[in-house]
């Protein structure tokens, strides 16, 4: 694909969801996999805090930083020309106060991103951010951070007082103001449902097909993952190059053969 791109926009993605068009994200950490990402062809990048654990050896992400994150958010930013670029709030760099949420939010933005990620239903937290004029995407079901008070890693919203509360949640992000939701290990019928009823275009990642975008870990698609999750396809089986399974992973997601029956949490 052409460096010659469109910048992709928050309307290009509510354009998507309108014309029921897949958006397309993966998660980047430096300047040449943005590069790579950009070049391949996705609708955005996530600068997640997943980095920790792919990039920086940690077992959570609960140890990243803020300045972790704004290091790498800037590598991104000068590789992915593009994309729509979203910064993912680390632990405790927006929980304390509304004040401490905006300014680490402002330094997200002036680091290039346009949009911050903030997990959990954060009502206070998401309206300041927005009232300051920064985008946010929240971030509902298996949220990494809170991880501990889960219980650990599982699929959320299988039991109907959980399904009907992130249905409640979501519904109140989207009236707080925040642009984009992303749905992380839920079953596909919840993910499909809260799609249909928001206005804002909702990502998936152990969502099912239902949900109006999906992202994958890159290192996940590539196959670098030890024991990868149920949902992961490794893209790189068949691929010459990174760009080539970061392309397919787009492809796949466009034409629908991504995410499968296999991927999917009922």
């Amino acid at each position: 694909m052409s460096k010659e791109r469109k910048k992709v926009t928050i309307l290009t993605l509510r354009k998507n969801k309108r014309e029921n068009k897949k958006s397309v994200f993966v998660t980047a950490y430096d300047y040449p996999q943005a590069m790579l990402a950009h070049r391949a062809g996705v609708d955005g990048i996530l600068v997640g805090d997943s980095l920790g654990m792919t990039t920086l050896g940690h077992k959570t992400t609960i140890p990243v930083t803020m300045d972790d994150m704004i290091r790498h958010a800037e590598a991104v930013a000068r590789g992915a020309k593009a994309p729509f670029l979203v910064g993912d709030m680390p632990y405790m760099s927006y929980q304390i106060s509304n004040e401490e949420a905006v300014e680490n939010a402002g330094r997200f933005v002036r680091a290039g991103m346009d949009c911050v990620k903030v997990e959990g239903a954060m009502i206070d937290r998401i309206k300041a951010i927005c009232d300051a004029g920064i985008m946010v995407m929240s971030h509902l079901g298996l949220t990494p951070q809170s991880v501990n008070v889960f219980g650990g890693y599982r699929v959320m919203g299988r039991t109907p007082k959980e399904a009907k509360s992130i249905l409640a949640d979501a519904v109140e992000i989207q009236d707080a103001g925040a642009s984009i939701l992303l749905l992380e290990c839920v079953p596909e019928e919840l993910a499909a449902d809260i799609s249909s009823k928001l206005d804002i275009p909702v990502i998936g990642i152990g969502a099912g097909a239902g949900t109006d975008a999906q992202v994958l870990v890159l290192h996940d698609l590539l196959g670098l993952t030890e024991k990868p999750a149920k949902f992961v396809e490794n893209f790189m089986e068949g691929a010459d190059s990174i760009q080539d399974a970061i392309a397919a992973f787009v492809r796949a997601v466009k034409d629908g053969s991504y995410p499968k029956a296999q991927h999917t949490y009922q």
